[in-house]
């Protein structure tokens, strides 16, 4: 496709925003709302919705299937992607992306009407696990719609401002679900809150979708796929064209490669991997947790739509390799200064405390378990996973093969040996950590709110301003990534082809960040292990994003394509 603009292309990136294209970016950007939402809400409420709809297992099994439930909308996100970018590409744009958020927005607002396994049995499990994959399958479709929607309604030369728009509502449905949950709890209490009151964030999702669906029944279908539809040049077969043509698929496969896995891990990283390094490692508690989270979003969300705007000045690469080459060189300094931080007392622990867990290595685990359901048994692994939940740092000190497992120990500070296999380990765990002097979870020095404005001190500010580092990183990588799909494909496949690298690369690689970094620190015995994970990914994305991904700020994507595919220069 040519690189070149057009007299009318260049007076359009001067003039101002019209009142349709503020629509357009609106009624689009509200799925994406949903979208996170909806994943905050159930993944901040996954053990309470375990309790109402898996009553009847025991509480460890009923963790389990909690956890599988939110892995399935995971799982189904690229065959989302594969149906309902096949209907956007051979129907259009609008009609596809409304149908896509009326089934997300009526299925998260079930989840909030939906009975308990009390009332009706094995039915309640059976029809949430079933809301949750038609969750799945929507989203899959959904951003794709969204982001293409809006990229062609885009000028030339503004396609990195309009579609930042589209990304920034990603933080916001996080930071609404942070509020909606926090003043439910406030408003009923937490009993009435566990009992009936986690209801009523589903619920109010029927507000957005209300909105959402007014606004997208008025909108027109995209200039571009109307243009290509006039001209008969739409694909007949968008599946095998995107994907069963190496022309086309290879460009998807570098789309992932090159762009799509790196952002995932950036963004996980920043979001949600901090939330859990705070609250889990560091012990920090969930209110101020999540206010300091919150603080970071609001600092930092605006931007998504700065770097959208820049990479329409200096090209969509730079902006997006770089996020990933900034946060890969500074995520080790970063996530120690948290540290340092969010609970002294233990950074100070881990630095001069010696633990040692002394066994045959070729016993332990590598202890990867994204949905919660492997058991890991061996004195080994527990030892390991013992140490893990204290944020305990620990090296490993080899026995010679084939001794028996039950001579698998932890010496803390020198001292005598606990057996793993002894009855009364953890209690002998806890007594010896604490006696060496690791502090308490909720030890004085650990950092804690006393309310939202309570920023002004040294800890909120310092965690505050790391945190909200990390969002920027985040927009580096996500602000432009719109823009950057959609010009790296032709109209005719175009929603087909950038959605299946786009949920691959979050869904997949980004899903399972939380689960490959904790095997990580389990493994090890290095609460920073993890971060190697997102470290690589990041690097990798680096390498081949700079070698194969073309710059694609100023391709025209209104003009006619020949042969079915763009000129990719």
């Amino acid at each position: 496709m040519s690189t070149t603009y057009s007299a009318s292309a260049a007076a359009d990136k001067n003039r101002p925003m019209s009142r349709e294209e503020r629509k357009v970016i609106l009624g689009s950007s509200l799925g994406t709302v949903f979208e996170w939402y909806d994943f905050y809400l159930y993944g901040s409420l996954a053990a309470l919705i375990g309790t109402h709809f898996f009553s009847q297992y025991p509480e460890g099994t009923r963790n389990i299937f909690a956890l599988l439930t939110f892995a399935a909308g995971f799982l189904v996100r690229p065959f989302g992607a594969l149906v309902f970018g096949r209907i956007g590409d051979l129907v259009g744009r609008k009609y596809t992306f409304l149908v896509t958020i009326v089934i997300m927005g009526a299925s998260t607002f079930i989840v909030g009407l939906l009975p308990g396994s009390e009332s009706i049995g094995i039915l309640a499990p059976i029809l949430l696990i079933v809301l949750r994959c038609l969750q799945g399958l929507a989203l899959g479709g959904e951003y794709g719609g969204a982001a293409t929607y809006v990229a062609e309604h885009a000028p030339n030369g503004r396609r990195g401002f309009y579609t930042s728009f589209i990304q920034i509502t990603a933080t916001a449905g996080l930071f609404l679900s942070l509020l909606v949950i926090l003043g439910t709890r406030t408003a009923v209490g937490e009993a009435d809150f566990a009992a009936w009151g986690w209801r009523i964030p589903f619920l109010l999702s029927i507000v957005l979708l209300g909105i959402s669906v007014w606004i997208r029944s008025t909108l027109n279908e995209s200039p571009a796929f109307q243009k290509m539809k006039e001209e008969g040049t739409h694909s007949k077969a968008p599946l095998s064209e995107a994907f069963g043509q190496w022309r086309n698929a290879k460009w998807a496969l570098l789309a992932l490669l090159g762009l799509t896995m790196g952002q995932a891990v950036v963004w996980y990283t920043g979001q949600f991997y901090a939330l859990f390094f705070l609250g889990s490692i560091l012990k920090v508690d969930g209110a101020t947790t999540n206010l300091l989270i919150a603080w970071s979003l609001l600092l930092g969300s605006g931007f998504f739509v700065f770097f959208g705007w820049l990479s329409d000045k200096i090209g969509r690469k730079p902006i997006i390799l770089g996020g990933c080459l900034l946060a890969a060189l500074t995520y080790f300094p970063l996530f120690k200064l948290l540290t340092a931080e969010a609970n002294p007392a233990l950074h100070q622990a881990q630095q001069t405390i010696p633990v040692q867990v002394l066994t045959d290595p070729s016993t332990c685990s590598f202890q990867f378990n994204p949905v919660g359901t492997a058991r890991f048994t061996q004195p080994c692994d527990i030892a390991k996973a013992a140490l893990a939940r204290a944020s305990v740092q620990y090296s490993v000190e080899a026995l010679p093969p084939g001794t028996s497992t039950a001579e698998t120990s932890i010496r803390i500070a020198g001292g005598a040996p606990i057996r793993a296999t002894d009855p009364t380990f953890q209690q002998q765990l806890t007594a010896g950590l604490s006696s060496a002097g690791y502090p308490l979870a909720s030890n004085s020095s650990v950092v804690k709110m006393s309310g939202p404005f309570d920023i002004f001190r040294e800890q909120p500010a310092v965690l505050i301003g790391v945190l909200t580092l990390l969002v920027i990183y985040v927009t580096m990588v996500y602000g432009p990534i719109a823009a950057a799909l959609v010009e790296l494909f032709p109209t005719r496949i175009r929603y087909t082809s950038m959605s299946l690298p786009y949920h691959i690369g979050n869904g997949w690689f980004g899903g399972l960040l939380p689960a490959t970094s904790l095997a990580m620190v389990a493994q090890t015995g290095d609460i920073y292990y993890g971060l190697w994970y997102p470290i690589v990914i990041a690097l990798a994305t680096v390498v081949i994003g700079a070698i194969f991904i073309p710059e694609t700020k100023n391709r025209d994507i209104f003009e006619a394509e020949e042969s079915g595919t763009n000129a990719r220069a």
